[in-house]
């Protein structure tokens, strides 16, 4: 028999900074119950879902605690949970995460349906700098608020209710990193959930990148990474006008061999779903991309001796005649 997992990619539109807490979680609850209704059984949101991205502004004290969470579940966010549960689907979300020895992480969670959680993210890439930018409107802050995460790219098996399913996590900048899918494929990955907020527009500076190329880019790794690991994927935006800071939108569904099976068309809250055929990743894990028969791990040095580029020298002047 086939394993089927009907999946649901939970895009959400833009949330300001003035929106309430409860404001947010309604609109979560909402769509979570579109995702049930479509027959969907896992449902996957953004990156810091419950929050504005806050890492485009400087801030301290209570102003930045605020955003974050010191447990997951808490009570501002139990209803979600609660509501979960009593439709029997599970969830993968993004939220700011304060551990109870002070650190902080941009962090993922995966709720099975009978709501105990599978597995826990912290995210490993992440971009922007700690100190501001001088003359910029909007910061990428995320080095300042977060440490890098320290659980690796773990993969977690599922039970029943999602047909014993290989799953990983990634948040926003992992997804266009290679290393990290191989890391979740070398697992047997069969899944991967990854919810993002990412700038329509180059949030390092610059004008060499607008809101179509980063889709574009957006949409590129998570088609080729699926394909090159025979994996599903689920990559899922928070977009939108963000307090005058656009967002990309192109949620999207990908299956094992990198094609794109639904789509969000809009910047706002949408959802879309697709039915997961698990068992679609085995060509792919037994031929082409069969690690165990083909990959040449002594040859990959590099990838783990160093972070940056030792270019090869320059070649030697030519002898005199």
């Amino acid at each position: 028999m086939s394993r089927l997992v009907t999946v649901a990619a939970a895009q959400m539109g833009p949330t300001q900074r003035a929106d309430s807490r409860a404001h947010t979680l309604d609109r979560l609850i909402r769509l979570l119950e579109e995702a049930a209704g479509r027959g969907a059984t896992l449902v996957v949101f953004p990156e810091l879902a419950f929050t504005t991205f806050f890492p485009r502004w400087l801030l301290d004290g209570d102003d930045l605690d605020r955003y974050f969470e010191r447990a997951m579940p808490n009570p501002a966010v139990q209803p979600l949970f609660d509501r979960a549960r009593a439709l029997g689907v599970g969830f993968n979300i993004g939220y700011a995460e304060l551990t109870p020895s002070g650190e902080r992480f941009n962090s993922a969670i995966l709720v099975q349906p009978d709501g105990s959680i599978l597995g826990r993210y912290r995210k490993v890439h992440l971009p922007g700098s700690v100190e501001p930018r001088d003359g910029a409107r909007f910061q990428q802050l995320e080095k300042r608020y977060f440490s890098y995460g320290d659980t690796g790219f773990p993969a977690f098996r599922a039970g029943e209710a999602w047909s014993g399913a290989i799953l990983g996590m990634m948040i926003c900048n992992d997804r266009r990193w290679p290393e990290a899918w191989r890391v979740l494929g070398l697992q047997g990955v069969e899944l991967v959930c990854v919810g993002y907020n990412s700038a329509a527009y180059d949030p390092n500076g610059g004008t060499g990148e607008d809101a179509s190329l980063r889709t574009f880019h957006s949409t590129l790794v998570a088609q080729a990474n699926a394909y090159m690991n025979a994996t599903w994927a689920v990559a899922v935006a928070k977009a939108g006008d963000e307090d005058g800071s656009g967002l990309i939108g192109g949620s999207c569904i990908v299956d094992p061999d990198g094609r794109i099976v639904a789509q969000a068309q809009t910047l706002g809250d949408e959802v879309v779903t697709a039915v997961c055929d698990l068992d679609r990743c085995r060509q792919g894990k037994e031929k082409m991309f069969n690690f165990g028969q083909h990959r040449q791990p002594a040859q990959y040095g590099p990838i783990t001796e160093r972070a940056g580029v030792i270019e090869p020298p320059q070649a030697a002047p030519p002898a005199a005649a």
